[in-house]
């Protein structure tokens, strides 16, 4: 392990290659959750725990089930499972926590049990730190810290585009435009700045 790795990591995950701008996974939430800042936020902290939680415990299964006994094919299926486990417990906790703010996220939240951006992390750990099915020095680490950075990378997608929207509200916006095409053309216009990283040498 050392720094510059973990540097490197976090450069990359928020700016680079945002999972939302750059990567464009995600875009379900954060279109239909993005009009306001708190439940952005909130949205944005429980995609953060549910990336580093099932970074976690994929980083385990597929290190210490799925390789030793060849069930790397199995990598999706369970995968899928993990982040669902976490995603009803995010749910659960929500649901007793802040009632209105459940019913706030309605749909979306059990979404996140589908949301390509969590089960992307977890593809991307494995992609970038096994190679030929072992693990690379430190790469538990670095999958742990990759799956707080795509959070960290979401949530401000997500800040942003919401203090954006909600300025908006103040302005006169043809009928047309109001609420999904505007947000898709405010999320492509992010999108061109976001790219502006990728000049980035570090």
């Amino acid at each position: 392990m050392n720094i510059a790795q973990f540097l490197t990591i976090f450069i990359s995950a928020v700016f680079l290659y945002n999972v939302i701008l750059s990567r464009f996974l995600g875009l379900c939430s954060f279109i239909a959750i993005s009009k306001e800042t708190k439940p952005a936020l909130a949205m944005s902290l429980a995609v953060c725990f549910v990336t580093t939680m099932s970074s976690i415990i994929t980083w385990l299964i597929y290190r210490f089930l799925l390789v030793p006994f060849h069930l790397t094919y199995l990598r999706t299926i369970s995968f899928i499972l993990v982040i669902a486990t976490f995603v009803q417990f995010v749910e659960m906790v929500i649901r007793k926590i802040s009632p209105p703010l459940y019913r706030f996220f309605g749909i979306y939240l059990p979404l996140i049990t589908v949301n390509c951006a969590v089960l992307g992390v977890a593809v991307l750990n494995i992609d970038m730190f096994f190679v030929n099915g072992k693990s690379l020095p430190g790469s538990f680490y670095y999958s742990v810290f990759q799956g707080i950075c795509v959070g960290l990378g979401y949530t401000l997608a997500m800040l942003l585009m919401s203090g954006i929207r909600e300025r908006l509200e103040l302005c006169h916006v043809p009928k047309s435009l109001k609420d999904f095409p505007l947000g898709f053309i405010i999320a492509s216009i992010m999108s061109l700045s976001f790219f502006g990283f990728n000049g980035f040498r570090f």
